[in-house]
């Protein structure tokens, strides 16, 4: 019976990298791999993407699962003239439901909250996870967090554990008081370490853009992967975290 899970979450900027569009998804793939996560929340996923650059046998969520986890979900947020993208969760467990929310707050952003339930041998309840990648202005985020909010009061039980984690561009730390103190959720890093990660740009991270939120765990251990050596990448630095079932 697991008791304790590794958690990871990337952008992945749709897996190209600097401004000749370099692919990166196999260094992607390699870094999520070196987590040893057992889910892994994805932002800027490519559902479909007819340059050349780009994978045309699989998705980028089937190629980064791979053979390492068996079950996966996307939810496409954005469509473009070249395809789709949106919010991917990668799971060693069986996702038993999912669903898309669209809470895109202007049509120049297209966003969503990918919400998973995925069954862990012998827990009593399923694990809700939801990914998210909100929007770039303070507004747009106000509006998408209390769309985050609105479903988890309706959708996740108060005993059932709750991961969120993802891209919240929320460098003003506003998050705080709806998921913190309203919902009672722990974020990894003000837990371990007193303030959530700075992680973008990766190269030098000065941003604490990416979160992991947790209700129902004992938190251990978080960790950020960034640096000089992960600027071929991604522009975000990836987060892990190992937490265990209270």
């Amino acid at each position: 019976m697991p008791q304790t899970l590794r958690i990871a979450t990337l952008n992945i900027h749709k897996g190209v990298m600097g401004l000749n569009s370099r692919l990166s998804l196999h260094r992607q793939r390699d870094l999520i791999r070196q987590t040893q996560a057992d889910i892994v929340f994805l932002q800027e996923v490519c559902g479909e993407r007819t340059s050349h650059l780009h994978l045309k046998l699989e998705t980028q969520h089937e190629f980064m699962a791979d053979s390492i986890w068996s079950d996966f979900a996307y939810g496409k947020n954005a469509v473009t003239s070249s395809g789709h993208h949106g919010n991917a969760i990668l799971s060693k467990f069986p996702i038993v439901k999912w669903e898309n929310e669209n809470i895109s707050a202007h049509q120049v952003e297209q966003r969503g909250l990918l919400h998973c339930e995925i069954a862990i041998p012998d827990w009593e309840q399923n694990l809700h996870c939801i990914c998210v990648h909100f929007g770039l202005f303070g507004r747009w985020r106000d509006h998408q967090l209390l769309s985050l909010k609105e479903r988890i009061e309706n959708l996740v039980p108060a005993e059932a554990p709750l991961i969120i984690a993802g891209d919240f561009n929320d460098w003003r730390l506003h998050a705080r008081k709806i998921l913190g103190s309203d919902l009672k959720l722990k974020e990894v890093f003000e837990h371990t370490s007193g303030k959530p990660a700075r992680s973008y740009p990766a190269i030098l991270p000065l941003f604490r853009l990416d979160r992991i939120y947790a209700r129902g765990f004992h938190i251990q251990h978080s960790k950020i992967h960034g640096g000089s050596n992960f600027s071929r990448v991604s522009d975000h630095a990836a987060l892990s975290a190992t937490m265990t079932r209270l």
